[in-house]
């Protein structure tokens, strides 16, 4: 099937939001260090083991905080340890592939898989793959929608990978994976547009939407404390994120809200389709 451009329609997210963004991240991690202690009142974990992939020419150093709260909350997080993400090169998916079935056959348990930014394209074909072995998804800015192009990052995706991203196959990274699915984003991110990452709700695909910069997405209080609900829901049981949290305030109630009050995640999902 032929997915037609939108570029013409859909843009990246403003030069002024973009030049934010090392600011707003140094801000909300602050703000994640001043409420710790609330972000621990967050559902505790299982036990079970957590797999996280870094963004575009990112490190594990980046999932570094995340990895971090986690193990606090009880989950076994791991670093995916391919050094920076310079994406899908010879012999990265394979990586990936082995390090999910190492952690599941090690733990005998599903790993849940987290993604930030290109981090969540790798998180969604690695749960198409081998559902079996994969609880849920979680993604953080995460482009699965569109065109690439509506991105502040295409042009960083093709030095750094050496591919163009007219070889994406776009319908295919569309498709929901076949496990619980949640894609966490922010419609103030400087580098994604916010169309990009929203989900076709689903009973078992959903969308949080939260206020915070795209590199300030792995540090940010709201996204920890969803990020350690979702994975605290029970193996075969999982339901809706509840926004009715002791952070309720950082979470937006109306999953329908728009920019305006004529936009709506629908509309969102129209541009990129259109």
């Amino acid at each position: 099937m032929h997915i037609p451009s939108t570029e013409a329609k859909l843009r990246p997210p403003s030069l002024f939001l973009l030049a934010l963004e090392g600011t707003r991240a140094a801000w909300e991690f602050g703000a994640t260090l001043a409420t710790l202690p609330i972000l621990h009142s967050a559902p505790r974990g299982d036990g079970h083991s957590v797999l996280i992939f870094p963004g575009l020419v990112a490190s594990d150093l980046s999932t570094e905080p995340l990895r971090r709260y986690l193990q606090a909350q009880g989950y076994a997080a791991h670093e995916w340890g391919l050094g920076r993400n310079f994406g899908p090169r010879p012999g990265v998916l394979d990586a990936c592939r082995d390090r999910i079935a190492k952690l599941r056959r090690e733990s005998g348990r599903k790993v849940s898989l987290i993604g930030w930014s290109l981090g969540g394209v790798y998180a969604r074909e690695m749960a198409k793959e081998m559902a079996d072995d994969v609880r849920c998804v979680i993604t953080l800015g995460t482009p699965f929608r569109g065109s690439p192009r509506a991105t502040n990052a295409w042009r960083v995706y093709e030095m750094a990978s050496g591919e163009t991203i007219d070889t994406v196959n776009r319908e295919e990274i569309e498709k929901s994976p076949p496990v619980p699915t949640t894609s966490i984003f922010s419609r103030t991110d400087g580098v994604v547009a916010w169309q990009c990452s929203v989900e076709r709700e689903t009973q078992l695909t959903e969308n949080i939407e939260v206020e915070a910069s795209h590199i300030g997405l792995g540090v940010h209080p709201a996204v920890l404390y969803a990020v350690a609900d979702r994975l605290a829901q029970p193996e075969g049981a999982w339901k809706h994120f509840d926004r009715s949290s002791c952070l309720r305030s950082l979470f937006y109630k109306d999953p329908q809200r728009g920019s305006d009050p004529r936009a709506t995640y629908g509309e969102g999902l129209r541009l990129v389709a259109a």
